[in-house]
């Protein structure tokens, strides 16, 4: 058995295969203590190797596995994984809690061209994360509160302290709520899609991480990218495609 672990700043993902078949997807939230966290993640798992990505992948040599434990980047992780799930797929956009990838491949999987965004919350999950809390609603719901506005005002700032007080200056001159939230998804919308057209834009997109769960960013992707149901791919658990990518590198 096969490990791959991906550890991000929000959450840490865990794929195990099996003669290249996927048995068990886990996740935790990460927390303050990601060795404890990867430890119960790990719990009754005795992997023959284990391959580890994400910004915290060297912590997973402390959880004290009693099996090799090799690391690989983050990009390569991804693209494999998207790779592997949406061979199709010539474009992969990973947003993740921490940062946003964009990346271009071959028709083989090969990483050609890459961007990446890991020095600002802006355009990643954690910005969302933030901008929910002013909202009063969780992350997992923004998106689908922000499809209910209908005249988004343009968010000039992508600063997350910055862009909360514009949030909360609309607020306050009666902007709808649903409005704003709308506006706000269109800021990271247009930050991201400018990433995707510097590595080539080219269609289809495999959109992975889990803010690929948030229907309004899909949605936003598509009409910006002039894209239909079929250009935009997305898989049923986007969060786990590191952790896949990783597996299948062991």
């Amino acid at each position: 058995m096969i490990a791959g672990i991906d550890i991000g700043s929000r959450s840490m993902e865990l794929v195990l295969l099996d003669d290249g078949n996927i048995v068990s997807q886990r996740t935790l939230p990460t927390t303050f203590d990601p060795v404890a966290q990867l430890r119960k993640l790990l719990d009754d798992v005795a992997p023959e190797r284990c391959m580890a990505t994400g910004y915290g992948r060297e912590l997973v040599r402390e959880a004290g596995l009693p099996c090799p434990v090799d690391t690989i980047t983050e990009i390569k992780a991804h693209a494999t994984g998207a790779h592997a799930l949406h061979p199709e797929a010539v474009t992969v956009l990973d947003i993740g809690g921490q940062d946003t990838k964009a990346m271009s491949l071959s028709k083989a999987g090969k990483v050609l061209k890459f961007e990446m965004n890991d020095r600002c919350a802006a355009g990643t999950g954690k910005f969302l994360e933030y901008t929910a809390a002013v909202f009063q609603i969780p992350v997992e719901e923004f998106g689908e509160y922000a499809l209910r506005g209908e005249n988004a005002p343009v968010i000039n700032s992508m600063c997350t302290v910055f862009a909360e007080t514009e949030a909360t200056s609309l607020m306050a001159r009666g902007t709808r709520p649903e409005d704003i939230a709308l506006g706000l998804h269109m800021s990271i919308a247009r930050r991201t899609v400018n990433m995707l057209r510097r590595v080539g834009g080219k269609l289809p997109v495999a959109f992975v991480g889990g803010v690929a769960r948030n229907p309004c960013m899909t949605s936003l992707l598509r009409q910006l990218l002039e894209a239909d149901g079929s250009d935009i791919l997305t898989p049923e658990a986007p969060e786990m495609t590191g952790a896949l990518g990783a597996a299948m590198l062991a």
